[in-house]
Order: C-alpha cells, then sequence, then structure tokens
C-alpha cells in the first residue's frame, strides 16, 4: 500500500474562544478525488486553508507528500516550521478560490505565468509555452491577451484553475468554486474539473455545494458537521443510503432546496 499524500493527525484550529476544527484527523491517499460536504460553518473550507498554509493550526501536526507541513526537523527535534519550510510545502498544492482572485491589472497570460517565473524562475519563454497549454486545456486559448474585466464568471474560474496548474501542484483544492457563478455558468467549470479528475492522477479535494457533481467526481465524500468528520463512504453510500440522521437531515434540506443528489 502507498503512504497518504495528506495525513491530518488530531489538528484544532481555534478563533480566540471559537473552536473550528476539534481534534480532526483524516488521511487522502495519491490521486484521491475527496469531496468534503456539509453545512456552511462546519470547518470544511478551514480545512483547505490549513492545507494551503492561509492558516495555521492550533494543535496537531499535519503530513504533506511525506513531509510535516507546519514542523520541521532542526537538531533531531520538531519544531515549528520557518517561511522558508512553508514556501517548499506550498509548491506541491494549488488552491482556486470562490472569488477568483485573479490580477485585474494583468491579461490572462501574465495571471498564469507570474507563478511560475516569479516562484520557480522559469524563463518567460517557457512559462508562456506552458500557460499556453493550460489556457487550451480549459478552452480559453483565445483569451490570452484579454484582461479579467473581459471574461464571464466562468471564464475567470478557468482562468483560476490554469493559474493554480501552472506550478504542477500534487494536490489540488477546489473551495466552493462554482458558488459565485451564475446558473448557466456552472457547467463550464464542471466540465473542466471533470477533466481533470478523469485525464490527470492529481489528488484533489473538493469543497462544494453541488452535490450531484460531488457523487459523479468523488472516490470518497466525507460529510463534516461543527468542526468533525460525522460520516463518511463511498458516494453511492453517503448520497443513497447515509447511516448517521445529521447527514440525512443535511441531504433531505439540499433535495428539498432544488439541488441535485
Amino acid at each position: 500500500m502507498s503512504q497518504p499524500i495528506i495525513r491530518i493527525d488530531n489538528i484544532v484550529k481555534r478563533y480566540g474562544p471559537l473552536t473550528v476544527l476539534d481534534g480532526l484527523s483524516m488521511e487522502v491517499m495519491p490521486g484521491e478525488k475527496l469531496a468534503l460536504i456539509g453545512p456552511s460553518g462546519s470547518g470544511k473550507t478551514t480545512i483547505l486553508r490549513i492545507l494551503m498554509t492561509l492558516e495555521t493550526i492550533s494543535d496537531g501536526f499535519i503530513q504533506v507528500d511525506g513531509e510535516q507541513l507546519y514542523h520541521m526537523k532542526k537538531a533531531g527535534n520538531l519544531v515549528p516550521a520557518d517561511e522558508r519550510h512553508l514556501h517548499k510545502m506550498r509548491e506541491k498544492i494549488g488552491m482556486v478560490f470562490q472569488h477568483f482572485n485573479l490580477f485585474p491589472h494583468k491579461c490572462v497570460l501574465d495571471n498564469v505565468t507570474l507563478a511560475p517565473m516569479l516562484t520557480k524562475g522559469m524563463a518567460r519563454a517557457q512559462a508562456e509555452k506552458r500557460a499556453m497549454e493550460l489556457l487550451d486545456m480549459v478552452g480559453l486559448a483565445d483569451k490570452a491577451k484579454s484582461m479579467p474585466a473581459q471574461l464571464s464568471g466562468g471564464q475567470k474560474q478557468r482562468v483560476a484553475i490554469a493559474r493554480a496548474l501552472a506550478l504542477s501542484p500534487k494536490i489540488m483544492l477546489f473551495d466552493e468554486v462554482t458558488s459565485a457563478l451564475d446558473p448557466e455558468l456552472v457547467e463550464e467549470v464542471l466540465n473542466v474539473m471533470r477533466k481533470l479528475a478523469s485525464e490527470t492522477d492529481m489528488t484533489m479535494l473538493l469543497v462544494t455545494h453541488e452535490m450531484g457533481f460531488a457523487h459523479d467526481f468523488a472516490d470518497r465524500v466525507l460529510f463534516f458537521d461543527r468542526g468533525k468528520i460525522v460520516e463518511e463512504g463511498k458516494p453511492e453510500d453517503i448520497f443513497r443510503h447515509p447511516k448517521q440522521e445529521r447527514t440525512q437531515t443535511f441531504l433531505r434540506k439540499i433535495i428539498a432546496a432544488g439541488h441535485r443528489v
């Protein structure tokens, strides 16, 4: 058996008196496609932000690709990671956010090439060749010279996916990537993610309220509530035969709101 590419061991995340994650442990295998579902405020996005080192942890340990994320070895002891270690670990992970976060003053091509040139010292010609390949993959090669303001929400999100892929991460995190889009633009973004899932062996973690997509996309689904994993299993088991009452209640509400499961 291969080792987990992500191992979260008893982590705690507090904001002052509020505990958002309380002794959470989970593992993700290389190449696994994982969907994190649950009510707002249940800790799903916090997990992604912690993996991306946008938030720190209050307690516990996280391993990514066999290395500690928030700790490092020094004189034989584990000590808190310094910025250099965090920077190295960040290169293993890409993240696509709910609100695109593109640089508004840079064209599409520059948005995708900037990080490889700055963080990996990639030559412009090489970065642009890779960027055009990725823009072609997300169906936007013809928009390379467009500015973000000229794009639809779905196109912006597809550029954001290409930008995250430009650093060749081993792990991709998707945080509610369709929730800010008009309904008719959702499918074009989901299609890119379907393509990624089927054509690459990249490990992917998805936080979503698109239950139908989670069902089709994921190898495994984790249902969160109040910072804990209430239930986990194959999509068919979670969506068709949930065991926990809390999961059943959540899915009933989702279906009542008109979402496909």
